[in-house]
């Protein structure tokens, strides 16, 4: 009875991790060596979970012109963008960062910004990409 318990629950995770979905992040020249990914999924609720990867991203401090921080956004075809919150870098330049939206169409944009609290136009976009669910 305990095996087949076992059993179900990774049957369970591993479906629960086939729902979710990756989409390659387009990265600017401004950070030419950067990769990462966006991968969705959703909860309970239908909402839409959001989980950002990068790699080989160069800190804000090390970019021409020199930036503080990088702002992760999301804006849906019919609304403004949103700031979703800050996306910090290890000394090994790589990155997370999660989040949940209702939305199940939207632009994620990653921009290098003088202040993670910005409300008004992005700075230089960094990362981008499209979902659509």
């Amino acid at each position: 009875m305990k095996r087949n318990l076992g059993v179900c629950c990774i049957l369970l995770l591993t479906g629960s991790a086939l729902l979710a979905d990756k989409v390659k992040l387009i990265r600017s020249e401004m950070v030419p060596a950067a990769t990462g990914e966006v991968e969705v999924g959703h909860d309970k609720n239908k909402n839409t979970e959001i989980e950002i990867k990068v790699e080989h991203l160069a800190k804000p401090k090390d970019l021409t012109p020199p930036k503080t921080t990088y702002v992760v956004w999301i804006q849906s075809p019919t609304s403004n963008l949103q700031n979703a919150g800050q996306l910090t870098v290890s000394d090994d330049l790589k990155g997370e960062f999660k989040t949940v939206t209702p939305l199940p169409n939207f632009d994620v944009l990653i921009t290098a910004e003088d202040n993670p609290d910005t409300v008004g136009p992005p700075g230089e976009v960094v990362l981008h990409a499209s979902v659509s669910r």
